[in-house]
């Protein structure tokens, strides 16, 4: 059994918990401080820093980010400050924390967690995993291989904005919308990825997953639609799978 410490950093909030990773499961308590502002890495590392001194763990940590990350840098900043922009992530927080880090894009990680032991075992062909917190985040596969940084959320919307900006969470907040009102939105993003890739199958994740059934009248998109296993914890467990030891 591997337990390694997960971290989530989000827009709102940055969480940590000892994973078990053979079984997909939390180990501790999941622990949540909110997300600094400004958002800049200085302050992210000393919030990933308190996070981390509360654990007894000494490994390498998995590390999922609100960005597009190539060789654990920042190539974007979505949302979070855009400081991070061309940030080294994995050695910023290494140096706060003295322990290594891997890090990946936040959806990504959370499409690994459920392609390899929650809602996507199994599938085949193409599977676009919708992570629906701040913004809308997307992890997509082929025949279980994760083809990293595809963010959909960044499509341009109706209004030329990023799609997000009108479909997420954070839209549906700003504008005082309730979930039915908002589904309609949500179900326009599909329609628009489903009309550009041709999935398969959607999972659903995110910390919006888990209203599922309050706007699931108004997904049309023709394309089969699973609600994640391990919803808002699916960005920790797979943060903690991604780095598992490579021999």
């Amino acid at each position: 059994m591997a337990i390694i410490l997960g971290i989530d950093v989000g827009g709102t909030g940055i969480k940590a918990a000892l994973v078990d990773t053979d079984a997909g499961k939390l180990v501790s308590d999941r622990r949540r401080i909110a997300t600094p502002h400004p958002s800049t890495p200085t302050n992210v590392a000393v919030t990933v820093k308190q996070l981390v001194a509360e654990f007894d763990y000494s490994g390498t940590v998995g590390c999922c980010f609100p960005a597009v990350v190539i060789d654990g840098k920042a190539r974007t900043a979505g949302n979070i400050d855009k400081t991070w922009r061309n940030t080294q992530i994995d050695a910023e927080f290494s140096h706060a924390t003295g322990l290594s880090f891997v890090v990946l894009n936040d959806a990504d990680a959370a499409g690994i967690a459920e392609m390899r032991l929650g809602a996507g075992v199994g599938l085949q062909g193409m599977v676009i995993m919708v992570t629906i917190g701040t913004g809308l985040g997307s992890g997509v596969f082929y025949n279980g291989q994760l083809i990293p940084n595809i963010e959909l959320g960044r499509m341009p919307g109706k209004d030329g904005e990023p799609i997000e900006f009108y479909a997420g969470n954070r839209a549906r907040k700003l504008d005082n919308l309730s979930w039915q009102e908002w589904g309609p939105r949500f179900n326009y993003f599909l329609e628009r990825v489903a009309r550009v890739f041709s999935p398969d199958h959607f999972i659903l994740g995110g910390g919006a997953s888990k209203e599922f059934r309050q706007y699931e009248d108004a997904i049309k998109v023709p394309t089969p639609v699973r609600v994640a296993k391990f919803r808002n914890e699916a960005g920790i467990i797979g943060a903690a799978v991604a780095a598992i030891p490579r021999n």
